[in-house]
Order: structure tokens, then C-alpha cells, then sequence
């Protein structure tokens, strides 16, 4: 802080702060044995001018204090003692700029031991020629140690740029204003606690922000001062930008509940501040982050609600010391599923892909964790292929005597695949077929398939087929001895392998997300897009979903479709205003035509829905997990369904789009198209023959006349 007084030429301030600051540019370019030197002449000053006073105040007489006769070898022994156990107690190796509580302790130490020396040394002193009283040390000891700890702490104030200046005497036309070097982000703490003060001592040193005051939600701390730092109450946001310019607000809150958070981020909301946070103490203490490591509010705070703790005996139970595999393990799903995997232990953690960047990112990962943990043995193997590669799956599965698989690879992107169908039901449905029977030929014990929420009463093609892909486990779950699909002629096999589905919502962050879309449509000064002022969402974190996709995984019986509780539905558009709000920029609307982001309805996409289920129907029972259900849905034949495959293998093969879209219509309940299936190679050729047939028509017709 400053103190700048007004009425005087800008100019001369101008200038005095030029010599200043290349007086402290001068100061800090000395060697390390100069700043020393000069330390320890200051100190010897200040040494000197605290036994002189001392013995000022003790005898009131200016006389009887003689530096040059008496009492010199008292003047010669106070500053080589004292220098010598500063010294000793490295505080000649300080770096005055990063002085703190600790090193004032030690000068505090340090100052009392010579003290206590110099008593000593007085005491036994041979027949003093000038009148030493006995009081002179205590007094000496407490104008020392005042001289001493104070003079650090003003250099400090001064390297960083914070010291009082003082430029009239006049009270009345003094003005406060805040030291804030050009350029700096101006940032109001939320949370004047530890971890406040800890970001505070941070922003100090660094060079990005400059912070302003805090906020904080105690009655108690309205209007006091934290660490030089005015504290405001939430009611007095208005004032915090008036008077101190606040442009950011960080929150200092880690231990929060994301329920908390979300309350905060809503206070902050109608105000033009850039919202950010700081990682929590546990990422602190172990390195992964550093306080000044700020972050953009995850938008899982504003979803309200908190992550249930995962149930470590669920998570574990078809996972340690067991050899595990995961389709689309390059995925964001499928990564994730891998990350949590590997802190389960297993034996063996098998990554199939076909992507072989998402495949070399995600294994160069885990062995990086696997390797810096020191404690985990694990064997990372990864395979690249394809889940449409029968063969490839059975190998792998049957080789490495896989115990558990998670297939979650899948084309999930619902405009995507509605214009490739054929691509979408190759891969999520056959792909998933071809998994779930490959497991059953090598024995694998557990089988869980990651399914989507649009799996219910769909309205576009990705859901269709992944309700197609829970089917077919299902059928399977309820088979003994299945004769496979595609081995006819072959024996049935023993089936050992125990199929579940889990069934959930969006997952924040995830290839598909809204989110990262938002982030930077809002970057790029918008406008951000939504497809309708109504659409709704469930939302759940990548982590959150990971966990209980395994946990749910180990209570299956056989066939079963688990259902996440996703929490309460999301408007899409509040996401929206939400997000530009919490970058500190305002909605362009009618009602505000000076805003700085627009938000553009751009109409439903093919085959999406206003709102999501998660249920076909009501019957569903609870589980030993809080978040996870068990709904009971209507299961097929697998003899029944088989013919029904192949069929539909055969209409994808010939680009029978309706033939398609009549088997989804005939299998999956609930299935309602909101327009004829096309894809896009068939829509080009339809495009060509309309346009073919339009040339036709409009071609002059002769007719033959006779001669």
C-alpha cells in the first residue's frame, strides 16, 4: 500500500518514483558479498543506536553516556557479539525480500542470546570505569530487537514494492491508493483463512496479480484487515469494485463442498468478475500442484452436488491382483476407467485402442504413475486394434487370461453418428457383439459394458445402437451354454462370464461435452451456441462416472442394467450464462445490448432430444451403493435375437437405411425417429439422382410431326 498525496505536480511523483525504483534496481544488483557487507553496517548502526539510547532513557542524562571513553569497550563488544550470533543463525543468508514470521523468531532468538551474552560479559567485566546499570540490558535487548526485526521488515516492504510513502504532511489531502504495478490483474480473495493468506504470500511474488482485499462470508472479519488486506463482506461486492477495483476473484476455499461452491459461484455471478480457484491442500502437499497453480472454476461447482465417496472393497473387487482389460482405453471414458483401474492394483492392465496417439498418450501415462508411485507393480500392455477384429479380442482375452473386461469403446457423438450410420452400428453394435462373445469363448469372469443414457426411448441412431449393444448381454447373461453368433455349425459353450451394463449420463469434460465447446466459443468472443432455451442434461464428473461404472461392475448378477443417480437435470442455457458470467463478461441481450457475449439458439441437431432418461420404465431396486440402482428391463431371446443380427448386418451391407431404421423401430422400445435414416454417402447419391431426375423433367419434349 501508498499513501500518495493529492494537489501536487504529477511530474515530481513521476520522477521520485523513477529514482526510487532504480535506487531498489541498484540495491538488488549487488553481489551477495556486497548486500553483506551492507546488511552488517546496518545492523552495527542500529547496535549503536540502541545502547546509546539505552543508556539515554535509563539515565535521562546525554552526559553520562560516553561511546568514546567509559563505556567504549561496551560499544566495541554489543556489535561484535551480536553480529557474531546473527551470523551464526544465518541470518546473513536471507533473502530480505521473502522474510517471514520464521526468520523474525530467529532474529528475536538471536538478539536475546547476545543479550543474554553481553550481561554476562558486563557482569564480569573487571572494575568498569564508567556507571553501567544493570537495567541497560533489558532496555538494550528491547531497542534491538525493535531495530533489528524492523529494519527487515521495511526492506522487505521496499524490495516488493509496498512501503508507505509519504509525500505531504498535510492529513487532508492524503488520498489511499494501492501500489499495483502496470499490467497486473487486480484479484479479491474469497476465504481470508489459511489458504487465503497462503495465496495471498504467493501473489506477492509473483507477477500476474495484484491482490486487493479479501472476501469472506464471517461477521466477525467484515471490515478488519488480514496481512495488509481489507476484508469485505459478500453483501459489499459493490464496494469492492468501487473502491478497489477488483477485476478477478479467487477462491481460497479447498475444503468447501462443491454444494458450497456452487452457492459462492452463484453470489458472484450477476458481478463482472473472472471467477478462478486453487487446488485443494491434498494436491498441494503432494506436488502435483502449487498454490499459485491457478484454474478456472470446474464447472462440476455449479452443478450443487457432491461426489459420494467410492466403496473401496466394490472398487477393488473384480480389479486387484487381477488381469484387467479396457476397450477404448484412449478415450475419455475408457482413460479415465484406466486411471482408476491402476490404483486398484491389478496384476495387468491390458489398454485396446484403435487410435494409436490416444493409445501412446494414454500408456505413456500410466507408466509414468506406475513408475514414480515406487509401490505399484504393474505390467501396462497396450494392443492396438479394432473391437470390429474378432479374432484380435479372443486372442488377447484368451492369451493374457483376462479376468475382467470394460468395453467401453463406442462411437458416442449423436450428430456424428446419425449422418455414419453404418460406421455407429458396426462399431457399437457388432463391436460390442464381437467383445461380449470373444469373453465368453476365453472364460472371462466379469464383462461390463459403459452404456449412455440415450440408451432410453431414443431418438437418434447412437442410442438405438447402444441400446441394442445392453440386448445382446443381456441375452447372453440368460444363456448356459449359447451357441455363438456366427458359429452355427459349432457346440455351445459354457458360459462363465458374468455380463452387466451401466447406464449414465453426460460426463463433464469428455470428448462430446458442451463444456470445453462453450470455454472456447466464449474465448473467442462468442457467440455460444445452444441448440434450444429448454434442453436439459444430467451431468456427472470423469472421475465420479469411473468409479461407480466399476463399482457397479462388481455387484452385477448377470444381465443386469445399473442406473447412476445423475443428480438433478441441468438447463444447457443457464450452463451458458453461466460460464460467460464466470468469465467475467456479461449476455448481449434486449434487455442488456451492451453485453459482451451472445447466446445463439441454433435449433435441435438430428437426433437429439429436449430432455434425457435414464429409466425405460419404474422398476428399479436399490443397491449396497447410494448412487447406484438396478432397473429391470424387458430382455430378448438370444436365439430370437440372432436372426435379427444378421439381418441387420445384411441391410447395412446393402445401405438398406430403412430396412435399418424398421429393425430399431421393431427392437428397441420406445425407439422414435424424427426423421427418414440417412447417411451421408446415401445422401449424396440420393442428392445426385434428385438432381438427375430434375434435369429429366425439365428437358423440352418434341413431338413428331408428319410430313
Amino acid at each position: 500500500m501508498s499513501y500518495i498525496v493529492t494537489g501536487r505536480d504529477p511530474a515530481e511523483g513521476l520522477r521520485a518514483s523513477s529514482r526510487r525504483n532504480s535506487f531498489r534496481g541498484r540495491l538488488l544488483a549487488l553481489s551477495r558479498i556486497q548486500k553483506r557487507a551492507l546488511q552488517i553496517a546496518a545492523d552495527t548502526l542500529l547496535i549503536w543506536l540502541a545502547l546509546w539510547l539505552a543508556f539515554y532513557l535509563r539515565l535521562d542524562d546525554m552526559d553520562a553516556v560516553r561511546p568514546f571513553g567509559g563505556h567504549a569497550w561496551l560499544f566495541v563488544a554489543a556489535p561484535v557479539l551480536t553480529v557474531l550470533v546473527l551470523a551464526r543463525f544465518g541470518l546473513y543468508r536471507a533473502v530480505l525480500r521473502y522474510v517471514g514470521y520464521q526468520a523474525l523468531a530467529t532474529v528475536a532468538m538471536a538478539v536475546s542470546i547476545s543479550s543474554a551474552l553481553l550481561a554476562i560479559f558486563i557482569f564480569f567485566y573487571p572494575e568498569p570505569v564508567a556507571l553501567i546499570p544493570r537495567s541497560i540490558v533489558i532496555i538494550y535487548w528491547m531497542l534491538c530487537l525493535m531495530f533489528i526485526a524492523g529494519l527487515r521488515i521495511t526492506l522487505k516492504q521496499y524490495f516488493r514494492g509496498q512501503a508507505f510513502t509519504l509525500t505531504s504532511f498535510r492529513p487532508d489531502s492524503i488520498r489511499r491508493v494501492d501500489n499495483n504495478p502496470s499490467g497486473k490483474i487486480r484479484v479479491a480473495i474469497y476465504g481470508a483463512g489459511d489458504a487465503g493468506n497462503q495465496l495471498l504470500m504467493a501473489l506477492r511474488l509473483g507477477n500476474e496479480r495484484h491482490a486487493v482485499g479479501f472476501i469472506d462470508d464471517d461477521p466477525d472479519l467484515t471490515g478488519r484487515v488480514i496481512a495488509g488486506m481489507p476484508v469485505y463482506g459478500p453483501q459489499q461486492l459493490n464496494a469492492l469494485i468501487n473502491e478497489r477495483y477488483a477485476q478477478e476473484v479467487l477462491l481460497a476455499i479447498p475444503s468447501a463442498s462443491r454444494a458450497r461452491r456452487a452457492e459462492i459461484v452463484d453470489l458472484l455471478a450477476p458481478y463482472p468478475f473472472s471467477v478462478r480457484t486453487v487446488p485443494g491442500f491434498m494436491d498441494l502437499a503432494s506436488g502435483r500442484v502449487k498454490v499459485q497453480d491457478l484454474r478456472d472454476v470446474d464447472i462440476s461447482d455449479l452443478l450443487g452436488r457432491d461426489p459420494v465417496q467410492p466403496n473401496r472393497e466394490l472398487l477393488e473387487q473384480c480389479i486387484r491382483d487381477q488381469v484387467v482389460m479396457v476397450t477404448g482405453a484412449g478415450g475419455s471414458i475408457g482413460a479415465e476407467l484406466c486411471r482408476q483401474i491402476v490404483l486398484s492394483r491389478p496384476s495387468t492392465l491390458i489398454l485396446f485402442e484403435q487410435s494409436e496417439f490416444n493409445l501412446y498418450s494414454i500408456q505413456g501415462e500410466l507408466e509414468a504413475f506406475v513408475h514414480h508411485s515406487g509401490e505399484l507393480d504393474i505390467r501396462i500392455v497396450p494392443v492396438l486394434s479394432s473391437v470390429r477384429n474378432q479374432d484380435r479380442l479372443f486372442d488377447v482375452m484368451s492369451i493374457w487370461h483376462v479376468n475382467t473386461v470394460y468395453h467401453a469403446a463406442a462411437y458416442k457423438h449423436v450428430p456424428m453418428v446419425e449422418r455414419n450410420i453404418a460406421e455407429g452400428v458396426i462399431n457399437n453394435v457388432f463391436g460390442t457383439l464381437y467383445s461380449a462373445q470373444a469373453a465368453l469363448r476365453a472364460g472371462v469372469s466379469n464383462f461390463v459394458l459403459i452404456s449412455t443414457d440415450k440408451a432410453v426411448r431414443p431418438t437418434n441412431i447412437m442410442g438405438s445402437t447402444k441400446r441394442l449393444a445392453e440386448l445382446i448381454l443381456q441375452a447372453l447373461a440368460c444363456e448356459a451354454h449359447p451357441r455363438l453368433y456366427g458359429e452355427d455349425g459349432k457346440p455351445a459353450i459354457q458360459n462363465r462370464t458374468r455380463y452387466s451394463m451401466v447406464r449414465f449420463g453426460n460426463v463433464l469434460g469428455s470428448s462430446g461435452s458442451v463444456v470445453p465447446l462453450f470455454r472456447q466459443q466464449i474465448r473467442n468472443g462468442g457467440p455460444v451456441t445452444v441448440t434450444h432455451p429448454e434442453m436439459t442434461r444430467y451431468f456427472m464428473t470423469i472421475p465420479e462416472a469411473a468409479q461407480l461404472v466399476i463399482q457397479a461392475g462388481s455387484m452385477g448378477q448377470g444381465g443386469d442394467v445399473f442406473v447412476l443417480d445423475m443428480g438433478e437435470p441441468v438447463k444447457i442455457a443457464d450452463l451458458a450464462r453461466k460460464m460467460i458470467a464466470l468469465s467475467g463478461l456479461s449476455v448481449r441481450s434486449t434487455i442488456n445490448p451492451g453485453g459482451d457475449v451472445d447466446i445463439k439458439f441454433i435449433g435441435l441437431r438430428p437426433g437429439e432430444k429436449l430432455y434425457e432418461e435414464l429409466l425405460i420404465g419404474n422398476n428399479v431396486s436399490a443397491t449396497e451403493h447410494p448412487m447406484i440402482m438396478r432397473a429391470n428391463e424387458k430382455r430378448l431371446e438370444w436365439e430370437q435375437l440372432k436372426p435379427v443380427l444378421t439381418d441387420l448386418r445384411n441391410a447395412v451391407k446393402n445401405d438398406n437405411y430403412p430396412r435399418i431404421q424398421q429393425l430399431f423401430i421393431e427392437l428397441v422400445d420406445g425407439y422414435q425417429p424424427e426423421e427418414a435414416m440417412v447417411d451421408w454417402i446415401h445422401l449424396q447419391q440420393t442428392a445426385a439422382s434428385r438432381v438427375e431426375s430434375d434435369m429429366q423433367d425439365s428437358l423440352p419434349t418434341f413431338r413428331a410431326t408428319p410430313v
